[in-house]
């Protein structure tokens, strides 16, 4: 394949990426939730695994620091996370999901399932596999720890 067949792919992984981001956005502010999806990433990573530090969030959502931080200030103020102090190391801290983010978590669950599923579907279970090689194939490629 040539470089520019490359990256008219990496230009429709990117197009897809965005339009999928755009959509669920959109249907987050037509129906209210208050946040956005990078927010809701964040919430979803804490509802499965709570009170995680700051940099096992970031490692766990694929958010760089600043970015992590901006959002974990928002969601406190929104009160549906907030910051406890880690209990063995008390110059750092853990954000925790409160319950209020519980809550959000399991109301919001099945409306991002729906929109999600608008997404997908026309797809096989052929289409879904082999999507889900290529990507990983990719994102492997991509390894730093490997190119180093």
């Amino acid at each position: 394949m040539t470089n520019q067949g490359y990256g008219a792919y990496s230009h429709m992984l990117d197009r897809t990426a965005r339009r999928v981001k755009q959509y669920a956005q959109k249907r987050f502010n037509n129906e209210n939730f208050g946040i956005t999806l990078d927010q809701w990433l964040i919430l979803k990573g804490l509802n499965k695994h709570n009170d995680l530090n700051q940099k096992e969030l970031a490692e766990l959502t694929g958010k760089d620091h600043p970015t992590l931080t901006r959002i974990v200030d928002l969601l406190c103020k929104k009160g549906l996370a907030e910051r406890r102090l880690h209990p063995s190391d008390r110059r750092s801290f853990i954000v925790h999901l409160t319950e209020i983010g519980k809550q959000r978590v399991i109301e919001w669950t099945p409306k991002m399932a729906e929109i999600r599923k608008i997404a997908w579907q026309n797809l096989n279970q052929e289409d879904y596999d082999s999507l889900k090689r290529i990507l990983n194939t990719i994102y492997n490629n991509l390894d730093f720890s490997k190119q180093l």
